[in-house]
C-alpha cells in the first residue's frame, strides 16, 4: 500500500509538471528510473550489426544509455517530455537550385536551447519542492535511450521508422527528460504499434528501414548528411536534394499527417545551393553556427550542397561548381564537387574535370575526378 506521504505530494508535483509543460505546448509522461535491460540488449544488437557504425557506439554506451542511474545516482523517476515542432515544410518543394532541410534543423535557434529551457522550467519546480537539487536534465547529447524510455512512459510508441510517435502530436517532436530522485506516479506504456502500415518503409529512398522497427542508419539520408567523411558514391544519387537530415519517413506517417501543424522554427527551409556550396568560415558562423546544422562545420554543408546540385542536374550550376572545384580547400568537398559535375555531365563540366585532374595533387580527389569522367 502506498503511504500518504509518498503518493499525494508526488501526484500533486506531477500535475504541476504537466501544467508547466502544457504552458510550453508540450506533453509529459512519467516512468520509473529502473534500468531497461531489453533496451540495452536491443542497442547492443544494433551496434553489433553496424546499424550506427558512423557514430562508433559500443557496449559501454549501450549500458549507460539504458541506466538512468548512470546520469543521476539514486534516481527514482523520469519525466519524459515531448515538444512539437514545425510540421508543414512540404510546401513548394523542389524549387530550382534549392536544397531541403529537415524540419528540426531549420535555420534559426538550435532546438537544444528551447528544449533545455522547457526542461529547466519543470526541473526548477521539482528542486524548489524538495529544497535541494534532485534533478538532472537529458537533451540528446547525453547517452540515453530517449525513445525507449518515452515509450515506456506511454508518451507514444516507437514506429517502424524508429521515431517516437505521439498519438496527439505525431512524430515531429523533440524529446527531453528530467531524471529525479523524487518518486512520482508512473504512467503505463501504450498498447499500440504501427500494425500493418508500411508507408515509411516504401517511401524511404535508400532502403534504410527494415520493417521490423529497426534501421540501418548508415543508409539513412539523415545519417549520410551528418557524417564527416565521404558519402559512399552509390548512396549519393539517393539523397536527392536533402542537405541536412531527412523527413520523408515521417511526412508519410499517418499519425503525423493527422497531427496539428505547429509553427516553431523560422528561417529558410530551402537554402540556395549555389550559395551553400561556397559558404566559408565567416558566413557559416553568422548563418549556421548557432543552428542545429552548425555542429559539423562548413565543409560538411558544402559537400552536401555539391551532392544536391549533382542530383538537381541543372547545367546552370556548372560555373559555380567549377569555381568551387578549383578553389575549395577541403579535399572531401572537391571530391564531391567532381562527382556532381560528372553527374550533370555537360561539355563544360567534363572539360573542367579534365583540367582539374591534370593539376590535382590529392589522390582521393583524383580518383573522384576519374570516376566522374567515366559518366561521359
Amino acid at each position: 500500500m502506498l503511504r500518504f506521504k509518498e503518493f499525494v505530494p508526488g501526484k500533486g508535483l506531477k500535475e504541476r509538471a504537466a501544467g508547466l509543460a502544457r504552458e510550453e505546448g508540450a506533453l509529459i509522461r512519467v516512468t520509473s528510473a529502473s534500468s531497461d535491460e531489453e533496451t540495452r540488449t536491443q542497442l547492443r544488437a544494433a551496434f553489433q550489426r553496424g546499424d550506427l557504425a558512423t557514430w562508433g557506439y559500443d557496449d559501454a554506451y549501450a549500458a549507460r544509455a539504458a541506466d538512468p542511474n548512470a546520469i543521476l545516482a539514486g534516481a527514482c523517476s523520469i519525466i519524459c517530455v515531448a515538444i512539437p515542432y514545425v510540421s508543414n515544410t512540404d510546401e513548394n518543394l523542389g524549387a530550382p537550385l534549392q536544397g531541403r532541410v529537415s524540419n528540426y534543423a531549420w535555420p534559426g535557434e538550435d532546438y537544444h536551447k528551447r528544449v533545455r529551457g522547457v526542461l529547466s522550467k519543470i526541473a526548477q519546480a521539482l528542486d524548489e519542492f524538495a529544497g535541494a537539487s534532485v534533478t538532472a536534465l537529458v537533451c540528446d547529447t547525453t547517452p540515453f535511450a530517449e525513445r525507449a524510455f518515452a515509450a515506456r512512459a506511454g508518451l507514444g510508441w516507437v514506429g517502424k521508422h524508429t521515431n517516437l510517435i505521439s498519438p496527439e502530436l505525431g512524430s515531429f517532436v523533440f524529446l527531453g527528460e528530467i531524471i529525479t530522485t523524487l518518486e512520482l506516479p508512473i504512467d503505463m506504456p501504450l498498447k499500440k504499434t504501427c500494425g500493418s502500415c508500411t508507408r515509411c518503409i516504401t517511401a524511404c529512398p535508400t532502403g534504410a528501414l527494415r520493417g521490423d522497427y529497426t534501421i540501418d542508419a548508415t543508409r539513412c539520408i539523415s545519417d549520410l548528411t551528418q557524417r564527416t567523411d565521404d558519402i559512399p558514391r552509390e548512396m549519393r544519387p539517393l539523397i536527392g536534394t536533402w542537405i541536412w537530415g531527412c523527413d520523408i519517413c515521417q511526412l508519410v506517417c499517418p499519425p503525423t499527417q493527422r497531427a496539428p501543424a505547429v509553427q516553431w522554427a523560422s528561417g529558410d527551409a530551402q537554402p540556395s545551393l549555389l550559395a551553400l556550396v561556397r559558404v566559408h568560415s565567416g558566413e557559416f558562423k553568422r548563418r549556421y553556427r548557432r543552428t542545429a546544422m552548425g555542429w559539423r562545420g562548413a565543409a560538411v554543408l558544402r559537400r552536401n550542397a555539391a551532392v544536391a546540385l549533382g542530383n538537381h542536374g541543372d547545367r546552370s550550376s556548372v560555373p559555380t561548381l567549377v569555381q568551387a572545384l578549383n578553389e575549395d580547400p577541403h579535399p572531401m568537398v572537391r571530391g564531391h564537387i567532381a562527382w556532381a559535375l560528372g553527374r550533370i555531365g555537360s561539355p563544360q563540366a567534363f572539360a573542367a574535370l579534365r583540367e582539374r585532374h591534370a593539376i590535382e595533387t590529392n589522390t582521393t580527389v583524383r580518383e573522384e575526378i576519374t570516376s566522374a569522367l567515366s559518366f561521359g
